[in-house]
């Protein structure tokens, strides 16, 4: 019995299922509320989806947000990656970074976002919501690959030392199959998050040519078109995902491969 609430093809039974409660919510809400202006119908969102997959002004908008989400996703991976490993080698690393992380990830998003339109002027609309979600996914990628590298078991690297690895096959047999499957698993997370916080910042921003310029101007001519630039950010993000897991699941892979040898 247990076997079967834990097979692969029951729990996407349970998936579909989870996905046909949500529609069937929706259906109901908008018989209940009987307003295409306060809630679209299911048919109109659904007409408005496959309309703009053939809009290229929808994909024009779509590839600018998803370059400002893999910039900032870039440049907080980098710089996390860099930060983490000089924390884990020089402990008072550690604590310098521990403050500046702590205030990066309490600071109110808005309130930053509302501070660089004003700082950056005319580039504002385009730059300030890259600095924004670096903010967000800076201090959380971070703690994971800290985390992650401190996790690396000491019994490996005693053997490191006792066999006098050099530090490329340390780092080659050691810290990238131990840390890589989580990192690669994380990234389309934080990736999936950072789609989330780049199109919020450019509603905010009115980021022209962008998912939240789109939204901005739907919200006042078609709330269909809303609802269906809304579930079209959803289908990205879990693209980035399902893609990165399946990556990390030939990390993991090579993580016990290594840990064979």
């Amino acid at each position: 019995m247990k076997r079967i609430f834990t097979d692969k093809k029951f729990n996407i039974i349970w998936s579909v299922t989870a996905i046909l409660f949500m529609w069937a919510v929706w259906l109901i809400a908008a018989a209940c509320v009987k307003n295409d202006y306060l809630f679209p119908p299911f048919k109109k969102c659904a007409e408005e989806f496959f309309t703009l997959f053939a809009k290229a002004f929808f994909w024009k908008a779509l590839l600018h947000t998803l370059l400002r989400t893999f910039l900032a996703f870039i440049i907080s991976f980098a710089l996390a990656l860099a930060c983490a490993c000089l924390a884990a080698a020089f402990k008072p690393f550690s604590a310098f970074m521990r403050p500046i992380v702590s205030v990066c990830r309490t600071l109110p998003t808005m309130a930053v976002l509302l501070l660089f339109l004003v700082l950056l002027a005319a580039n504002a609309p385009t730059v300030a919501p890259v600095i924004v979600c670096f903010l967000v996914l800076f201090p959380m990628i971070y703690s994971q690959l800290y985390s992650g590298i401190e996790g690396v078991d000491k019994e490996l690297i005693e053997m490191a030392k006792v066999y006098r690895l050099s530090a490329k096959q340390k780092l080659k047999s050691i810290y990238i199959p131990q840390i890589l499957p989580a990192a690669v698993e994380n990234a389309g997370t934080n990736l999936s998050f950072g789609i989330k916080i780049i199109i919020s910042a450019e509603v905010m921003a009115s980021t022209y040519t962008a998912i939240g310029g789109l939204m901005t101007e739907a919200q006042i001519y078609s709330l269909p078109r809303l609802v269906a630039l809304t579930v079209w950010a959803v289908v990205f993000g879990l693209i980035f995902e399902t893609v990165f897991r399946l990556i990390s699941k030939a990390a993991f892979r090579w993580k016990r491969e290594a840990d064979d040898v």
